[in-house]
């Protein structure tokens, strides 16, 4: 009879391995669009702040066009944004990205989806990854978007929407994750 290996858990090596290098700024001088800055922590079940976690977003330019090849929309591509970066949370917990508020991009069938981030989660013990969407408080198109509109219960919508702070003259949207328990941000199947 032959001995079952021991479980592993995935992490935590993220600040090792994968976020040593700045990945989190998408931005230039040159870039166009409303530079922002966003921020927030990761929380677990019972509601402390995960260290060692990383975040993803890829999001489209001010234009609400993707850097990808696939996007073929007859919207202005800005070379100057990659709409994709990495954060690895800093001693304090917090992740950070500079970037820029996205336009709208096209939903299914005629629909527009408002400017969001697509948000990826990684974290030790996490052996797959936690997907959501960040949205921008207090953009009127919050209201029309098919996804947002997909959660029945309007009060978990709000895990989704990136608070508008000014710090320092800059605008920064603060957005907090929480992987579970009390008001648990609302996750999506890839």
């Amino acid at each position: 009879m032959k001995k079952q290996t021991p479980s592993q858990t995935v992490g935590p090596f993220y600040a090792i391995a994968l976020t040593n290098r700045t990945m989190n700024v998408l931005v230039n001088a040159s870039t166009q669009g409303q530079h922002i800055r966003i921020e927030g922590r990761v929380f677990d079940g019972d509601g402390q702040p995960i260290p060692d976690v990383m975040v993803e977003i890829w999001q489209a330019n001010a234009y609400g066009r993707y850097n990808h090849p696939e996007d073929k929309q007859e919207k202005p591509f800005d070379g100057a944004f990659t709409g994709w970066g990495r954060s690895g949370s800093d001693e304090n917990c917090f992740y950070s990205f500079e970037t820029i508020k996205p336009g709208a991009v096209p939903g299914a069938g005629d629909t527009a989806q408002a400017p969001h981030c697509n948000v990826t989660v990684f974290a030790r013990g996490m052996l797959v990854h936690a997907y959501t969407r960040l949205y921008f408080a207090g953009d009127p198109a919050n209201e029309s978007d098919p996804v947002l509109n997909s959660i029945k219960n309007k009060a978990r919508r709000a895990t989704l929407i990136a608070n508008r702070e000014q710090q320092a003259g800059k605008t920064v949207y603060h957005f907090d994750i929480r992987l579970q328990g009390k008001d648990e941000t609302v996750f999506f199947d890839v």
